[in-house]
Parts: C-alpha cells; structure tokens; sequence
C-alpha cells in the first residue's frame, strides 16, 4: 500500500506542481478521538520485558483504537510503571518504525517511522510522510498530530496538492 500511495502522491505533485511551503497546518481525520478507548494490537509475535515496562509486537502489526488505526512492521510499546497499591500498567507510548501506515477517518498518512503518546494524543510521524485526505496530498518531513484536536503540522520543505471544487 505504501508504494502505491507514494506512486500516486508523486504523480500528483508532479503534474501540478504542488505548493511549496516551510510548513502546513492541516486538519487529520475530522473525528474525535478517544484516548482511552481500548487498544487492540495484533501481530505475528509479541515479545515482553516485564522489568522494563516494554512489549515489542512484529510482523503484520496492526492497532485500533476507537476510529484510529496503526499498521506498521515493527511496534514498541512503553508501559507505566504500577504504583505501589497495584495501579498503573497503561500504556504510555507506541513506537511504530519499518513504514507505518495511520488512518483516522477520512484521512491516511505514511511514514517510515511514528510515536503515538496515548496520555496526550498526540501523534509524531517522521521520514517520507505523505497525508492523504479525500483528494489533497500532502508531503513532508514531519507530521505532528493533535488526535484531540483532529489537527496536524506538516514541517520539513512540505508540498502539496489541493484539488479546487468546480464552481460554475
């Protein structure tokens, strides 16, 4: 899918030109997110270090929470430490590398590599993004997101194609 998505966002910047820009605020899906929705993982092999806090998911991964999905090869995941009185163990961070794919609705953006703070919702992408949304593409060096907020900032010598309603 990756290629594919990269072919198609080349092709489009490169017929049109595409608009240059040191950075880009963006919308990211338009649905809320709900952070503490539960969080399903799945994958071909799950390693754990319990002394750490850290589960290494690879192969096929693939996460959903609520609308919110996460495909990639490799995925980290970091653990809070439990309290004293037992409490804690949520997951604080998910590090996803090898070429993540994230979809939250309407909108998908690829990556080599992201990490999603689930506390704060905020998600980073890094290296060859590329944002899909409807028919606008976006490139960059990075993507930060606010899932709260449904809202991004593409950094890093961004391009774009904005595709323009007919209006008669």
């Amino acid at each position: 899918m990756r290629v594919v998505l990269a072919a198609f966002a080349m092709l489009l910047l490169s017929q049109a030109g595409g608009a240059l820009a040191q950075g880009a605020n963006v919308p990211f899906g338009g649905l809320s997110h709900d952070g503490k929705a539960p969080v399903e993982v799945t994958a071909d092999q799950l390693d754990i270090d319990q002394q750490s806090g850290v589960a290494l998911f690879t192969g096929n991964v693939r996460v959903a929470q609520g609308e919110l999905r996460i495909a990639s090869p490799r995925l980290r995941v970091e653990y809070s430490r439990r309290s004293a009185e037992g409490a804690g163990g949520q997951i604080e961070k998910m590090h996803a590398t090898g070429g993540v794919t994230i979809n939250n609705g309407r909108a998908t953006a690829e990556s080599a590599e992201a990490e999603y703070s689930v506390a704060t919702g905020i998600v980073v992408m890094t290296s060859n993004v590329v944002l899909v949304q409807d028919e606008n593409v976006l490139a960059g060096d990075r993507f930060d997101v606010d899932l709260r907020a449904g809202r991004g900032v593409m950094t890093g010598r961004v391009r774009t194609i904005l595709q323009q309603s007919g209006g008669e």
